[in-house]
């Protein structure tokens, strides 16, 4: 896709300084600039590179004044970084705007589809299942019995959702997520031998939920695991049965959380952390990475290590600790 520097600049509401006619079909960093590339300048720390770079196109702030000539074609904005992310967010929905059925593909003749749907080939859409209007499902795509999932949500290719989830609007989900699995439900009988615990419940996902690649959601035991409006879920997640996860929190890769647990709202949750089950997560709480965290936390707390401890008190033991040779040096000293 080719696109010209009005065209940018009327998406933008920008000025033009250079080439109105002037055109890119890809994006580039300000030092890696070339012919038919578009970038941008937003930190002073880089300025230098626009008098250098070969980039054709440039959005910059519209209080930049430059120092010499400069053969690119500038578009002036009020914030060169949020504009530069808007133009990224409509090339986006440019390259995704997909739509119609593509063959080898299957829908049941139960299924309900909505109008302006892509569905792409070798896909599965189940018995009962309800599919919104606008949504987008890539090649490889399963989708099990009484699925419901609402208007504009995305699935990339090869996602799975097994029967019975709930997926709300305007949700993306990321290839290789599995959502309504089975959860880790074995019981061991008198000889030793674990047998499963049948998993009926099922998964709900509210609206404007994204779910990175190969992140797995269990279904529930019984009931439902919830995953709140506007959660953020990073790439290798595991949420186990009948969790629930509050609004706008967000999570790094690699984290686990057991079963049962229950996390509140607008929480940070850094990468490879570990959940036990059975716990409340206050609202606001901010966990860092690769803490294990075995007990209930209260709202705002902000915590790190393993097991973890309130943030303040392991960096004071952190200094400590990392003197320990040296500490315990000075005691077999005194004791000698």
């Amino acid at each position: 896709m080719k696109f010209t520097a009005t065209q940018i600049s009327d998406i933008l509401d920008g000025e033009i300084e250079g080439n109105p006619n002037e055109e890119v079909f890809k994006l580039s960093k300000i030092e890696e600039g070339e012919k038919g590339s578009l970038t941008f300048l937003s930190n002073p720390k880089y300025q230098s590179f626009l008098y250098t770079t070969k980039a054709s196109i440039a959005i910059v702030n519209k209080s930049f004044t430059p120092d010499s000539t400069i053969e690119t074609t500038l578009i002036k904005v009020d914030d060169a970084y949020k504009a530069f992310s808007k133009l990224l967010e409509f090339y986006n929905q440019v390259k995704l705007d997909k739509s119609g059925i593509e063959q080898p593909s299957f829908i049941h003749s139960s299924a309900q589809i909505g109008e302006n749907i892509y569905l792409g080939s070798f896909s599965y859409i189940g018995e009962n299942a309800i599919i919104g209007e606008g949504v987008k499902i890539y090649p490889n795509v399963f989708i099990g019995d009484n699925v419901i999932i609402g208007d504009n949500t995305t699935l990339f290719a090869g996602s799975k959702i097994y029967s019975e989830s709930k997926i709300g609007n305007n949700c993306t989900i990321h290839s290789g997520v599995i959502i309504g699995g089975d959860g880790f439900g074995f019981v061991p009988d008198e000889n030793g031998v674990y047998n499963k615990i049948p998993q009926i419940g099922n998964v709900i996902i509210e609206d404007y939920v994204d779910i990175g690649s190969a992140t797995t959601i269990d279904r529930a035991t019984l009931g439902s695991t919830v995953i709140r409006k506007g959660v953020k879920l990073d790439n290798q997640i595991q949420i186990a049965h009948n969790v629930e996860i509050g609004e706008n929190t967000v999570i790094a890769a690699q984290t686990g959380i057991a079963g049962s647990t229950k996390i509140g709202k607008n929480c940070q949750i850094g990468g490879q952390v570990g959940i036990v089950g059975h716990i409340t997560i206050g609202d606001n709480v901010k966990i860092q990475a690769q803490s294990g965290i075995g007990r209930t936390l209260k709202d705002n707390e902000v915590v790190q290590g393993s097991p973890a401890l309130g943030y303040s008190d392991y960096n004071k033991s952190y200094v400590h600790f990392k003197n320990l040779p040296k500490i315990v040096k000075r005691l077999n000293d005194l004791e000698k």
